[in-house]
């Protein structure tokens, strides 16, 4: 099958359209970023940096750290951008862009965001290192694909909606992030639980200015659920595609965030930059 113009979609140089990419420019490991400031955060401890890449809000650094091919790729925020960002990603290493066909031999990449997050339990202290056992969508993208949930992802699914009431027309999805990634990225410095991906920051997070949330106390209830031993952890915005679409294409995805807000204690970090710093070298030491 050949992949026709108006689906693969490629620039003048014959690159990928959104993210500027050729595959010969991008490593096996990926560290994505929403901040393209952060981009250059993490490829400073790079030893040498081979490929610069920029478009759009989209920065690429590819190099070497200790020996390892590495990139670092800014998303942006959102799940509508990791759905741009996971599907180039993918064509550019299991699609050969130059015949528009897929390839027999398929890669895996092993794929870790870093982010920002707003705790949800109120024992948590600011600048904590959250990693993701699973993601809870709030957002829609999953649902525009014929992706295979397995049972423990559909039975926690179905706690959480047991026990917490979201507003109508809410149609959650649970994907769970690789389990050897998470292994790799576990320790006694971080907090492992369950994420929630809002599609927005200020109402689906519960947030509420002069336009009213509709949950403007979820946070309560996603700080009491339980089941089998698995609490809510965290707010962000982008896991529940990363996890999911990742999964269903055959890539390896994990979250690791700096919790920077406290929502039961209503406190936000005033600077996250050495915690920051701490958790990319965290992270670029175990991957």
């Amino acid at each position: 099958m050949q992949f026709p113009p108006t689906e693969l979609v490629l620039d003048a140089k014959g690159a990928v359209y959104h993210l500027g990419l050729k595959e010969e420019q991008l490593a096996h490991k990926i560290i994505v970023v929403g901040d393209q400031d952060r981009v250059e955060k993490v490829s400073r401890y790079f030893e040498h940096i081979e490929h610069r890449i920029q478009h759009r809000e989209f920065a690429c650094h590819s190099g070497v750290y200790k020996g390892k091919p590495i990139s670092v790729l800014s998303t942006g925020i959102g799940t509508d951008n990791i759905d741009i960002c996971i599907s180039e990603l993918d064509a550019l290493v299991n699609i050969d862009l130059t015949s528009r066909t897929e390839k027999k031999e398929k890669t895996s990449l092993d794929i870790v965001r870093i982010g920002t997050c707003g705790m949800l339990q109120s024992e948590l202290p600011l600048h904590t290192f959250i990693l993701s056992t699973h993601a809870l969508g709030l957002d829609n993208i999953a649902h525009f694909y014929p992706i295979a949930f397995d049972q423990h992802e559909q039975l926690l699914l179905k706690a959480i909606e047991e026990q917490i009431q979201f507003p109508a027309g809410i149609n959650p999805y649970l994907s769970a992030a690789n389990s050897q990634l998470v292994e790799k990225l576990n320790s006694n410095l971080v907090k492992k639980g369950i994420t929630i991906t809002s599609s927005g920051f200020y109402g689906p997070q519960g947030r509420s200015l002069r336009l009213k949330s509709l949950m403007p106390k979820i946070h309560e209830s996603l700080e009491e659920f339980s089941f089998e031993g698995n609490q809510i952890v965290n707010f962000e915005m982008e896991s529940s595609a990363l996890f999911a679409l990742g999964k269903a294409l055959g890539h390896r995805c994990a979250t690791v965030c700096l919790g920077v807000a406290n929502r039961p204690k209503e406190i936000f970090s005033k600077s996250i930059n050495e915690a920051m710093d701490e958790l990319i070298q965290y992270v670029l030491d175990r991957i």
